[in-house]
């Protein structure tokens, strides 16, 4: 063997022509790499900027077309931004906690030179390779832009990038100092609050927010607990300049959502409310509740809820029943509440009356005394709920409350109490449409004892909004031949649009939606 080798190489070296064929080969016959920076692109409804909750594939991961690869939020709701190749995402260039501008990149692909021929192209003549920009359809919620890659450069392989742990991550070496400001989760103007109170972030992590993420509260806990002795301080490495304002004023920036309300309620200001209060007999719905509650669809019940059927005979014996719909479990309840049996009520005075289906049409020109502003009557009803969230106030919508049943309108709510639960916020562009609905329920009496309220309008929010009290036993004289009887009544307060509403429609349109709510049965003879 070792004869031979010397002998091979003299003859492989003798032969020049065919050392050259040997180690070339042809361009074609391999495809070749492109580097492509993936964009935010405009997801409409004037949002200029999203903030990463959370990337689905890490560096050097392989994704596909409409994988999803991470998770953005705005002031509204959570978009998923899919990939629109078949590629390895080679670097995330926004991290999660931290804002996108529309049209900056959110991170680099590396796909086939091949693939690009399939990709959309823009209405103008093709660029020089490697510096085209790719305009696509609103489907991936951002665009792309071919990155030129030299050809000396080497892709860099996974394990060389030198990754930190999370610092929720148990196996993390802690240091004697902690964690450093740099390597934990926190939006930028978090940052910036913490470099002006003198505040290290390693000294607090991980924070109360998602995957650990710091939050002012967090650091305003912090700053309010160094403030029990100087000793604690100075162990806790609490700078004096953090100490010394800690007695003073706080200033906060408004955040997102809450600069979004901000907005919203200066722009109701050029809405003339109507106003109307009065009350609603629940007894008639209060003595139904128990048989309601008793026969909730087995689909709609959580799993340990959930009773076997003790029937001797099967229904399905001779042909199975269509499958009920899929409910998740988020949507799943073992009792019922007032709320979506007065949705449903509403929804049959809203069908007799279209005004209430209505809303004013958008138009893109400036309004003009020539022009008259139109009504736009919608077939379905579209009611939308008020929803106190940790994260601000949203306003999801029921499309189509006259087309659901009572225990479907008991999941959708509860579904999306539970969306709105969430840190940041579950609620998609499903839960949020932006027509939204001609209607709007807050549920005020859950949250405390108050009977009235004066509910605001905002411009797209629909023709009026009630406000529904906490429901109370009364003692009503007028009842039982001047006897009195003891019944149970809820408050509501309407606020409605005048230039569209009269007070004297919205007043016989409560009337209607009374006749439903303190005579139930009317529902059954219409087939609820």
């Amino acid at each position: 063997m070792a004869l031979f080798r010397p002998l091979a190489a003299r003859r492989l070296l003798g032969r020049p022509t065919l050392l050259s064929h040997f180690h070339t080969s042809h361009s074609s016959w391999a495809s070749r790499k492109v580097l492509q920076k993936f964009k935010l692109a405009d997801i409409g409804e004037g949002i200029t900027e999203c903030e990463v909750i959370k990337w689905s594939v890490a560096p050097a991961a392989t994704v596909g077309t409409f994988d999803p690869l991470c998770e953005v939020q705005s002031d509204k709701a959570s978009v998923e931004i899919t990939s629109p190749f078949d590629g390895v995402l080679k670097e995330i260039l926004v991290q999660e906690g931290e804002v996108a501008k529309v049209g900056e990149g959110l991170c680099i692909i590396e796909v086939e030179e091949e693939a690009l021929d399939d990709a959309p192209s823009s209405e103008s003549a093709s660029p020089p390779p490697h510096q085209v920009e790719v305009t696509q359809s609103a489907f991936y919620a951002s665009s792309t832009e071919y990155v030129s890659q030299p050809s000396g450069v080497k892709n860099a392989s996974p394990s060389s990038a030198q990754r930190r742990p999370h610092p929720l991550d148990p196996n993390r070496a802690q240091s004697s100092h902690g964690t450093t400001g740099e390597d934990v989760l926190a939006l930028p103007s978090v940052r910036h609050f913490a470099r002006q109170n003198g505040v290290d972030l390693g000294l607090i992590a991980p924070g109360s927010g998602k995957n650990g993420r710091i939050e002012k509260v967090d650091i305003e806990r912090y700053l309010a607990a160094g403030t029990d002795s100087v000793g604690g301080q100075a162990e806790r490495g609490i700078p004096e300049k953090s100490r010394a304002t800690s007695g003073e004023d706080v200033v906060i920036e408004l955040g997102r959502t809450r600069y979004s309300m901000w907005k919203a309620m200066t722009k109701s200001l050029e809405i003339p409310h109507f106003g109307y209060s009065t009350y609603l007999d629940l007894t008639a719905l209060h003595n139904i509740l128990p048989v309601l509650n008793a026969h909730i669809p087995q689909h709609f019940l959580p799993i340990h809820s959930t009773k076997p059927s003790l029937a001797p005979v099967s229904p399905a014996s001779l042909y199975p029943p269509p499958p009920p719909p899929a409910v998740p479990d988020s949507g799943k309840y073992s009792k019922l509440t007032y709320l979506p049996i007065l949705l449903k009520t509403l929804s049959k005075a809203m069908l007799e009356w279209p005004l209430f289906r209505s809303s004013i049409t958008p138009t893109s020109s400036p309004p003009s005394s020539a022009a008259k502003p139109t009504i736009t009557i919608r077939p379905h009803v579209d009611i939308s709920i008020a929803l106190s969230t940790p994260t601000g106030l949203y306003t999801p919508t029921l499309q189509g409350v006259e087309t659901h049943s009572i225990y479907g309108l008991a999941s959708s709510l509860k579904h999306l109490s539970h969306l709105g639960r969430q840190v940041p916020s579950g609620l998609t562009p499903a839960e949020l449409p932006k027509r939204g609905g001609t209607l709007t329920v807050s549920n005020v009496g859950a949250l405390g004892a108050g009977e009235f309220a004066a509910p605001v309008l905002v411009p797209g929010g629909g023709v009026a909004i009630v406000a529904i009290g906490r429901a109370r036993w009364e003692w009503d004289v007028n009842r039982g031949d001047g006897k009195g009887e003891r019944r149970l009544k809820v408050s509501v307060s309407w606020s409605a649009d005048h230039r569209v509403v009269e007070g004297a429609e919205l007043a016989a349109f409560v009337e209607c939606w009374r006749t439903y709510v303190e005579h139930p049965e009317r529902m059954i003879a219409e087939g609820v």
